[in-house]
């Protein structure tokens, strides 16, 4: 028995319904994290962008090693300065640079300040002395969570041209594609069905009309034999 229409059409549903999932979960996410973190980039451009109080971070150098490594990707989260403590790792703008480096370095002291404010005073695990200047609570980025071993090498791609395009583009393209594809597939489906429905109705028309035929000959057949009988 040949597979009818509508299973045929049921089982390509499903397979479209399960890469939108799929395109979805990947795509929709990534596209709105480099969205707000481009967009943030232009808005605040002496900062460093940030998506839901967490703020990712490309390594360059192995100041951190082995905790960290150059062409690490790293993400720290949102963190006061009153509740930093020793032995914290912590992103920050380096005040000893003019513009504007972000170091992530491990606390070694913290300094209370007269007027209530607290400075770090910072060391890479890697170094052999301490950061040249205490750091400010108000040059806090934040701090260190979690790292993307050899990320960062991927993000410094998506910062090019090509990288955009791939990475922002090229989503976006798919799951307009995707939407588009699966309309017209709903379109042919529902036309499908509704060509199916006629001729179902086109079927019974036809077998009520037989019905109806057959059974004027039997009356005919009925009528004759009974004007022989007389």
């Amino acid at each position: 028995m040949k597979p009818t229409t509508n299973g045929r059409a049921g089982k390509r549903d499903k397979v479209f319904t399960v890469i939108g999932i799929v395109l979805c979960v990947i795509l929709i996410p990534m596209l709105i994290i480099n969205v707000t973190m481009i967009v943030e980039s232009y808005i605040h451009k002496d900062k460093v962008p940030g998506f839901l109080g967490m703020t990712p971070l490309i390594v360059l150098t192995d100041s951190m090693a082995d905790t960290i490594y150059s062409g690490d990707m790293i993400v720290c989260f949102d963190i006061e300065a009153d509740d930093v403590e020793k032995g914290d790792i912590i992103s920050f703008y380096d005040p000893a640079s003019s513009t504007g480096a972000v170091v992530t370095h491990r606390v070694i002291d913290i300094i209370e300040n007269e007027d209530g404010t607290r400075s770090f005073i910072t060391k890479g695990d890697n170094n052999n002395t301490e950061d040249k200047k205490p750091v400010p609570g108000e040059n806090l980025i934040g701090e260190y969570q979690m790292r993307i071993p050899a990320a960062g090498h991927v993000a410094m791609f998506m910062q090019t041209p090509v990288g955009l395009i791939l990475c922002v583009f090229i989503p976006l393209v798919l799951l307009v594609g995707y939407d588009i594809i699966r309309r017209r597939f709903y379109e042919q489906n529902k036309q499908q069905n509704v060509d199916d429905l006629m001729a179902e109705l086109e079927a019974l028309r036809a077998e009520k009309a037989k019905a109806e035929s057959e059974a004027e000959n039997t009356d005919e057949a009925t009528e004759n034999d009974e004007g022989k009988a007389e």
